[in-house]
């Protein structure tokens, strides 16, 4: 579920975003080394157009209100809408305005 959660949202800021169309999208376990008290959810590599994003430090330091299906692609999508905002140097919520535009 991680992985296509992850693609899918890719896919979709692509279809948004041009600029993303060689940019890569990659799911790792765990990061390499871990600074202070904070573990990395994900790391951006804009000389090398790159995004990693680590499954463990997602699915384990992130507290939902509600542990469901539908509430864990959210907290993934999310988390690869912060890393390519940071990629672009943009508020992510700006990058897929209409995907959140319920009423």
């Amino acid at each position: 579920m991680f992985e296509d959660s992850v693609a899918d949202t890719a896919e979709y800021l692509r279809g948004l975003w041009p600029e993303l169309h060689q940019v890569s999208f990659e799911v790792a376990g765990l990061p390499g080394t871990v600074s202070g008290a904070t573990v990395n959810r994900w790391r951006v590599l804009p000389q090398e157009n790159r995004i990693i994003l680590y499954r463990l430090p997602i699915e384990r330091l992130s507290k939902l209100h509600v542990n469901d299906e539908a509430h864990q692609r959210m907290l993934v999508e999310s988390c690869v809408l912060r890393a390519v905002g940071e990629l672009l140097g943009r508020d992510p919520w700006d990058l897929a305005p209409d995907r959140f535009r319920h009423f």
